[in-house]
Order: C-alpha cells, then sequence, then structure tokens
C-alpha cells in the first residue's frame, strides 16, 4: 500500500526529527543487493494516481503492515526495504558562490554509494546540474541510480518556508520543466517524474500548479539531520533509529551544506544490512 499526503498545509523540512508535517527545511544560504550496478534492470518508473481534485500526488514512504524491525511482507518476497535519497541543492543565485570555490557537489559520496552498492536516488535542482554537467550525466547514466527533479531555482513553492524566495504560482510549472530541461540537457538518462519540493514545503496551491507536469511529488518519513550537521555519528545514528520496514529517507548530495554525510552513509550502509534491509530506489519502493 502506498501512503499519499495531498492535504492542505504545508509540509516542511530537511533538518529535524520532527513529525513529517513540522520537519526543518534545508535553510537558503546552503545551497540479497544486486550482484552489480551493471545489472540493475531497466524498467518504467511508477508512480501512485492523482490525488483529490487532480491535484499531483505525495508519496511518503511504503507500507506493507509490518511494524519496526519485522519483515515487510508484499511485493519484495518478505525483504525488508530502504531508500535512502539524496538533495543535490543549489539555489539560482549561488554561481557567485561557486566560482569563488564554493562546493555544492559531493564526489565522494557518489564514489562510496558505487563502491556499497546502493541503489539510490538523487533530487537535483537544475541550477547544480548546470554547475555540475560532467557529474549530473555520469550519475544519470549510472544504472545504479535514478535522478528526479528537486525544481531548477530550489526556490519555494510555498510560504513562509524557512526564508527560501518564493516562486509565483504562475511559474512553477515552468521551473520544474525547466529543471528536467537541464538535468536532461546534460545526457542523463535515468530520469524519474519525481518531484521533490524545496524545503519540503507545499500546499494545494502548489499541489495544483504541478498537476500538468505529471510528476509525483516525494518526500520522506525519516529525516537524517545531515543538513549543516558536523557529526556523522550523530546524523547515523538519527537515521538508524528512523529507518522502518519501507523508509525514505532524505539526505543530501551538497558538500558545503552537509560535509558529513559520505561519513554517515558508510556507517549506516552495513548496519542496515546486518539488519536485513536492502536497498532501493524511489521507483523500485514506489511498486510495492
Amino acid at each position: 500500500m502506498i501512503v499519499l499526503a495531498v492535504a492542505s498545509g504545508v509540509l516542511a523540512g530537511c533538518g529535524s526529527s520532527e513529525h513529517p508535517r513540522a520537519r526543518t527545511a534545508v535553510l537558503p544560504t546552503a545551497s540479497p543487493e544486486p550482484a552489480s550496478p551493471s545489472r540493475v534492470p531497466e524498467s518504467v518508473p511508477s508512480s501512485p494516481a492523482p490525488g483529490p481534485g487532480g491535484l499531483t500526488p505525495v508519496f511518503e514512504r511504503r507500507v506493507d503492515g509490518s511494524g519496526p524491525g519485522s519483515k515487510a511482507a508484499g511485493a519484495h518476497g518478505g525483504d525488508k526495504v530502504v531508500a535512502l535519497t539524496f538533495d543535490a541543492d543549489m539555489t539560482a543565485d549561488q554561481g557567485p558562490r561557486a566560482a569563488e570555490g564554493e562546493r555544492f557537489d559531493n564526489p565522494a559520496l557518489i564514489a562510496s554509494l558505487r563502491r556499497l552498492k546502493v541503489p539510490s536516488t538523487v533530487f537535483m535542482t537544475g541550477r547544480w546540474a548546470q554547475e555540475y554537467p560532467d557529474q549530473a550525466r555520469a550519475i544519470g547514466t549510472d544504472p545504479l541510480f535514478e535522478i528526479a527533479n528537486h525544481s531548477f531555482s530550489h526556490y519555494a513553492f510555498s510560504s513562509p518556508c524557512y526564508g527560501l524566495p518564493t516562486v509565483a504560482k504562475a511559474d512553477m510549472r515552468a521551473d520544474v520543466e525547466r529543471a528536467f530541461t537541464a538535468i536532461r540537457g546534460t545526457g542523463a538518462r535515468h530520469v524519474v517524474p519525481y518531484f521533490r519540493f524545496p524545503g519540503g514545503c507545499y500546499d494545494d496551491e502548489s499541489l495544483k500548479a504541478l498537476a500538468p507536469t505529471g510528476v509525483t511529488a516525494v518526500q520522506w518519513d525519516v529525516v537524517s539531520g545531515d543538513a549543516f550537521a558536523t557529526d556523522a555519528d550523530a546524523v547515523a545514528e538519527q537515521v538508524l533509529a528512523g529507518v522502518e520496514p519501507g523508509s525514505l529517507v532524505v539526505m543530501h548530495c551538497t558538500r558545503s551544506a552537509a560535509p558529513v554525510t559520505d561519513d554517515a552513509v558508510r556507517r549506516i550502509v552495513p548496519e542496515l544490512r546486518e539488519r536485513g534491509y536492502r536497498f532501493v530506489k524511489v521507483s523500485e519502493l514506489m511498486r510495492g
């Protein structure tokens, strides 16, 4: 069964361990496993049906009727599954900071995911793809990964949203489409029709505005707390304490804003595997 959320109100954040409807947003100053990545099968991405009134559907996690620590029954033959997702954030106005040497990418993290053979979904802004086209293409042509849309500008789609500039309602659809164009323009092929609201903030107006794009909005049920964190062990502990069968974890692929994510992942992955978890991309999680 897929959990959908299409109610009014704001769903915010990437940094807090609170309930998903009251999480802390990314601040605007930041802008058995497959034997081999080459064997990961290609498939048509899954998406839930539109929500009531034609609103964009919202996916938060997969539920199989299993409790914490139990084997999740369902499409994966009793496997416990979890999806690690990574936001590649960069706002439209952060070009000068990148030109001065600030790094909004994290090649070491991507290398670790490859070495550990962890299928993952990267939610990428169009501006990030423009800044790092070679990396976007490498991620988007590796079957271990899929790239989803995190807007072009990383501006908020509802307000207030932790100080982020706001996209006008009339421009929301164009912002999302511009991001897809930028991502695909790098040569990335594994691009899925999923969207993550910047800061996690949305309302019915933004869900209605994005409905014509055909995307599914993807949120999360486990906040890693890696944004601006300096203690990798604390991040790892927060994830390990929160994951249940079918969980969707939000993390970041941005060195300047999340410098300890790579270290945390290298602890999280073996521990969850020891607990019997299998890592999947969001598209596979939805198929449950």
